[in-house]
């Protein structure tokens, strides 16, 4: 996003001591949604900069992998599976990091779902319960059960992955407003982390289009949650994981959004965005929220949402 010119900083005190980093050989970092997309991007770029890396996932099988992988690399690796939307499976995941690695320096709350769209009032209850149990409740268990632990160290910080839909007026059914809910934890987290001094920043990590496989992610549905209550459910679906499809085609590798939140987090840039293409939207949702009006449509047109 653009900003207005500023003054020129206070030369820095060449005597003052530099502040740790965070990414740096040593330190450990903690990944959900690690077996694929952007969690296994952060993984490898994390590794690369010879940070220990724990990767979460639910979807065992892919761990391993690409666990296996970033291992093969020279990275050290210790792969948890883990369903962030449990509560206990988080604070198992927290105690097999420490176990591990004998602390955490920076935690990535990434592990999403998308889930179905459409007008909220045909969403069946189990698919809201799925999508806000992983995109918001497992942030929530994030927090609660690493937070402790980053306290105690020298240094450390929160990346939570939020979306582009996170920040400009609704859109995406369950998944947007899960995302929404996901920028305001944040928000309030860096408050109430600024106010007890704590050496913890935060960042809020807003992608837009990324090649990653999100769009099945239905596939990692829990198989307690009830059915879909009518045929028309799974025309939803089909037509969710079409539209996430498009969006990821044209999106970025995720090694570039690594690179970018490794960039943001360095330059301690609390919300980081990947591109500038819906700039526009999130600055016209802030004029909107100003004077009142109702929403417009982020986009521009009825249908779809193009890429990005």
């Amino acid at each position: 996003m653009s900003s207005s010119p500023e003054a020129s900083p206070p030369a820095a005190d060449d005597s003052a001591p530099s502040a740790p980093a965070v990414i740096s050989s040593g330190r450990v970092a903690v990944v959900t949604g690690a077996a694929s997309g952007i969690g296994l991007g952060l993984s490898q770029r994390f590794a690369a900069e010879g940070m220990r890396v724990v990767m979460a996932d639910v979807e065992e099988p892919a761990l391993r992998h690409s666990a296996d992988e970033v291992a093969g690399k020279g990275g050290e690796v210790l792969a948890v599976v883990t369903d962030v939307s449990t509560p206990g499976q988080v604070e198992v995941l927290a105690h097999r990091a420490v176990q591990a690695f004998g602390g955490v320096h920076l935690l990535c709350n990434n592990a999403g779902v998308g889930g179905p769209h459409g007008p909220l009032w045909t969403v069946p209850e189990g698919e809201w319960e799925w999508v806000l149990g992983v995109n918001l409740w497992g942030v929530i268990h994030g927090v609660r059960s690493f937070l402790p632990l980053l306290l105690e160290q020298d240094v450390a910080h929160v990346l939570n992955t939020s979306s582009i839909f996170g920040v400009f007026a609704g859109a995406l059914g369950p998944y947007g407003i899960s995302k929404h809910a996901v920028t305001a934890l944040s928000e309030t987290l860096y408050f109430d982390l600024r106010e007890a001094g704590a050496r913890v920043g935060v960042s809020v990590l807003c992608p837009g289009a990324v090649k990653t496989n999100f769009g099945s992610s239905a596939r990692n549905r829990p198989a307690h949650l009830p059915p879909p209550p009518d045929t028309r459910a799974a025309a939803r679906a089909a037509a969710s994981k079409e539209q996430f499809d498009r969006l990821s085609a044209l999106g970025l590798e995720p090694s570039q959004v690594a690179d970018i939140v490794v960039d943001g987090i360095r330059a301690g840039r609390f919300y980081i965005l990947t591109s500038t293409n819906r700039n526009e939207a999130v600055l016209r949702r802030g004029e909107e929220v100003v004077r009142g009006d109702p929403p417009a449509r982020p986009f521009p047109f009825s249908g779809p949402a193009p890429p990005g």
